[in-house]
């Protein structure tokens, strides 16, 4: 919940940056202050561009792109599919303190995170 505010939040500022930038453009004309419409412009595109690119830390494509709930740890919950296996790598997220484990598709490679409870 907090991270989703978080992001809209950040969106808002980008958003509004962007347009500051541009009215700074237009209140100024053609022979205004370039850099300041541009540095306002460029920092609410970045702002914009780290929301959409940001992913919650431990998550899959798969539980990114299904909309999945983050589980306990940022992980996902439960058995990832019968398609991965445990492997003994295990950590404690440093932010929550959960004990998480690594489930890995030898296939592909690739890696789920699931809180080892």
């Amino acid at each position: 919940m907090g991270v989703a505010v978080a992001r809209i939040l950040v969106a808002c500022i980008g958003l509004l940056l962007i347009l500051a930038g541009l009215a700074t453009a237009a209140v100024t004309g053609p022979g205004g202050d370039l850099f300041a419409a541009l540095f306002l412009f460029v920092l609410g595109m970045l702002a914009l561009a780290a929301v959409a690119l940001e992913r919650t830390r431990y998550r899959s494509l798969h539980a990114e792109t299904t909309g999945d709930g983050p589980g306990p740890g940022g992980g996902e919950t439960g058995h990832p599919g019968p398609r991965f296996r445990p492997t003994e790598e295990r950590f404690v997220d440093p932010t929550t303190g959960v004990p998480m484990r690594v489930w890995l598709e030898t296939a592909t490679g690739e890696r789920r995170y699931v809180a080892d409870r």
